[in-house]
Parts: C-alpha cells; sequence; structure tokens
C-alpha cells in the first residue's frame, strides 16, 4: 500500500478542520478522574493522533476502513504534533478534554499511567481476537514502561528501531567500507567532511531528542548492557564517559556547527539535501530519504557493532494506542484499537511508517522482506544479534530528566562548556533519586 503525495494533501486539508472543531468540542469534556462508562458501542469516539501529520493520511485511510466495517460508529480524528502530544495529555488529564483513544509511546506511558488517565487492556484482550497475535517482546516493553507490573495499559502497534543511514555514493567515492562496526564509523566520519565545501562525514542531533541518540551510541561503543547496577544507573560508568567524550567530540569538526540545535526534522532534512555522509534517526524517516536521494544513493543498518562483536542498542519506544479511563463509550473505542492492530490495519500502518508491526501476521507480510532497512531491523531485534539496554521508561520523571532537565546541558558538552563526566554524573544523580523514590512506593 502507497499513498501518494496527493494524498497525503487531500487527507491533511480534510482533517484540518475537524481536529480543530474536536479539540474545541472536548475542551469541556472529563479529565483523567473520570472512570467513564462501557457506552452502546455506537456513536462517536474521538482519537488523538500521537503524530499528527506524517501519519495523517494512513490513519484517515484506517479510519475510513473501520467505519465502512462499523458504519454506525463515528472517529473523529484529531492530528497532535509528536512534540506537543505529552503536554497536551498533561494539559487535557488536569483539565477535561481527553480523547476516547489516544496514541501513547512507552517514552511518556507511565507519566499518564502515574496520572490514572489509562484503562488496564489485560481482560479485553483475553477476550479479543489479538489475543496471541501480538509480538511479545513489544507487548513486555509496554507492560514494563507502564510500571504496574504484568497491567497493560497501551496495545502496542508498531517498534521505530534506530538506524545508522549511511550515502553509499559518498563511500564508494571515498572508497570507505560500511559503517558496520564503530572503528569504521568514526573513520568515515573523518574522511567524508570537508567543511570548506560544506561537506561532513555526519549530522549529530543536539536539538530536541538529542539524550537517546547519545545514550545509543555511548552504549552501543562501549557494550555495556544494562542501564541499572543493583540501585544505580549505569550511565556515568567510566567506559561510558569515555564513550561520549568521543561521540562529542565529532560536533564542528565532522558535523555542521547548525547541529546543536537541530532536532529530527531539521537533521533528517539537512541529511536529504545536502553532502553529510552518516545520520542517526529511525526507520520512520526511510520514506523520506528514499524521496530525496532515490533507493540506490543510501542504506540503513541498524546499528555498528562495537569492538566486542555485539550490537547493543537502547530501547526505542513501542508506539501503541491507550483507552481513556474518562471514556463514554469505551466499546466503540475498544473496537477501534482492536480494529487498528488487526493483521490488515497495523500491517497497512507500519508498510506507510516504515515500522516494524506488532502484529505477528503482519510482520510476516512481504513488504517487510522488500524494505531492507525494516527486514534489517527486524532481524537485529529477533536473532539474538543485538542486545537491548532497556532504558527506565517506567519512572514518572523519565521524560523530564531525559529531555527538558538535560538537553539543554547536552547542548553545553558540544559546546565545550562543560565535561562528558560533569553531564553523566548530574544525570546519574537525578536518576538514580527518581529510581529511589520509586522503589520506596512499592514499585522495585
Amino acid at each position: 500500500m502507497t499513498i501518494s503525495k496527493t494524498q497525503r494533501g487531500r487527507a491533511a486539508a480534510a482533517v484540518s478542520l475537524t481536529a480543530v472543531l474536536a479539540l474545541t468540542a472536548t475542551a469541556c469534556g472529563d479529565d483523567g478522574s473520570s472512570t467513564g462508562t462501557e457506552g452502546s458501542g455506537k456513536g462517536e469516539i474521538t482519537f488523538w493522533d500521537n503524530n499528527g501529520g506524517p501519519r495523517t493520511a494512513v490513519w484517515t485511510e484506517i479510519i475510513k476502513d473501520f467505519e465502512k466495517k462499523y458504519p454506525d460508529i463515528k472517529v473523529t480524528y484529531v492530528p497532535i504534533p509528536i512534540a506537543d502530544v505529552q503536554s497536551k495529555y498533561d494539559t487535557a488529564i488536569a483539565g477535561g478534554g481527553l480523547p476516547d483513544v489516544g496514541g501513547v509511546g512507552t517514552a511518556y506511558l507511565a507519566n499518564i499511567v502515574a496520572q490514572e488517565a489509562l484503562e488496564p487492556l489485560n481482560k479485553r484482550l483475553e477476550d479479543s481476537p489479538l489475543k496471541g497475535k501480538l509480538v511479545e517482546g513489544m507487548v513486555e516493553s509496554v507492560r514494563a514502561a507502564a510500571g504496574r507490573g504484568d497491567d497493560m495499559y497501551s496495545m502496542p502497534t508498531s517498534a521505530n528501531n534506530g538506524a545508522l543511514w549511511y550515502r553509499t555514493d559518498l563511500f564508494a567515492q571515498a572508497k570507505l567500507d560500511p559503517p558496520t562496526t564503530w572503528p569504521k564509523f568514526y573513520e568515515a566520519a573523518e574522511k567524508l567532511t570537508d567543511a570548506r565545501k560544506n561537506k561532513f562525514g555526519y549530522t549529530i542531533r543536539g536539538g530536541a531528542g538529542s539524550i537517546a541518540q547519545a545514550l545509543d551510541a555511548i552504549y552501543g561503543q562501549t557494550g555495556i548492557t544494562e542501564f541499572w547496577d543493583g540501585d544505580k544507573t549505569t550511565l556515568n560508568d567510566p567506559k561510558n564517559v569515555a564513550a561520549l567524550e568521543k561521540y562529542a567530540g565529532l560536533f564542528k569538526r565532522t558535523t555542521p556547527a547548525a547541529d546543536v540545535n537541530n532536532d529530527f526534522t531539521k537533521m533528517v532534512a539537512q541529511w536529504d539535501t545536502g553532502t553529510i555522509g552518516m545520520l542517526s534517526h529511525n526507520l520512520g524517516s526511510y520514506q523520506d530519504h528514499v524521496k530525496a536521494l532515490g533507493e540506490d544513493k543510501f542504506a540503513g543498518i541498524p546499528a555498528p557493532i562495537g569492538e566486542g562483536g555485539t550490537r547493543v542498542q537502547v530501547s526505542n519506544p513501542v508506539d501503541g494506542l491507550g483507552l481513556f479511563r474518562s471514556s463514554k463509550n469505551k466499546n466503540a473505542a475498544w473496537k477501534f484499537i482492536e480494529f487498528a492492530a488487526s493483521h490488515e490495519s497495523n500491517s497497512k500502518w507500519n508498510e506507510s511508517a516504515g515500522a516494524i508491526p506488532a502484529n505477528t501476521e503482519a510482520a510476516k507480510d512481504p513488504w517487510i522482506s522488500k524494505s531492507e532497512p525494516t527486514a534489517l531491523a527486524a532481524k537485529a531485534l529477533t536473532d539474538g544479534s543485538t542486545k537491548i539496554v532497556d532504558l527506565p521508561y517506567y519512572l514518572p520523571d523519565w521524560n523530564n530528566i531525559s529531555k527538558a532537565d538535560n538537553e539543554p546541558e547536552f547542548q553545553k558538552v558540544l559546546l565545550g562548556k562543560t565535561t562528558a563526566k560533569a553531564f553523566l554524573d548530574k544525570m546519574a544523580d537525578e536518576l538514580n533519586a527518581a529510581q529511589k523514590e520509586w522503589s520506596e512506593l512499592g514499585n522495585g
């Protein structure tokens, strides 16, 4: 299934007015403390897309399919920009206006669960055709991220694995091997850089979302596979400090100076239009690269292999759909979640996004093997060749610590205004305190 640029534009235009009206209409709704009702299973429900814009066209198509199957249910679609989604949920929980169904990633799932805004899905899944048809690793990820034992507060829909994208044409011209190991990565970063001609070997993420990418590079190099050593984080292990020093040392030497402020949108656009050799991002940018460069000028690998021969990556957020407790029509909302996570819809969504499906039947569809980066990522996650460092998404403070509190500090590291050790020590102290508080509440 391919959605053209024209179709995407039409879909975005069609839902824009609906989105504005929906946000206005729900402003007086129940807050997160409401228990809601099961409802008749008919009528209207509201769905918030947690990556509104890039995924609007495919969601519009899935909603159309759903309403054809369930003509007595009307879905109001509201696209929320990914950068705003957590604040939108927090505002609605506090003041009213939550949707019936919303896209919820594991990175901020614990925050919403801690506010008692989501309905546990265990019993509904037990009685659902989806039982036994979900990738177990993704199910475990959403359970662990919620921090409520075996309770499941999000229906997993996809995993957007990290990837190292590289320009095959530039590598060939420079007679470089693909950056399959960290030494080869650093060699390519140096050899592909000619700052006088605005050519750089790598683009580093210094703006919003920079911490996760940095952690991926740190643990990937050192081969440390556990985030915790007892009740203390391994984040500021001396090996990790040295790895960050080396990685941050690329800034302005083999990367553009503008990288210090670049979020993923600017970083991806810069790589697609320039002459930069490598980019660390996830599978979600695959289609952008195809449109900008064509399929023959780039490739992607899950991550470089460390010197010990093992590929180590930090856990990437699993995306999913949550059922909000305040919904007045939980039966209809659950029907929509079931439909979206079913074989056909889940395959359609993930093919469009270039992500790994949560539905086991969708994960076997032919398009997976036709998309080499997705196939490699899926293989890496299932064949035992990759060790995953599980980030503590379950900590209610995780998102603040890994974003607002420390993204500016990481920029100071890049600019040489603080050391890698001071940065990692600060973040480690905050994480250790958050873990201690979480354990003292009986969660450990």
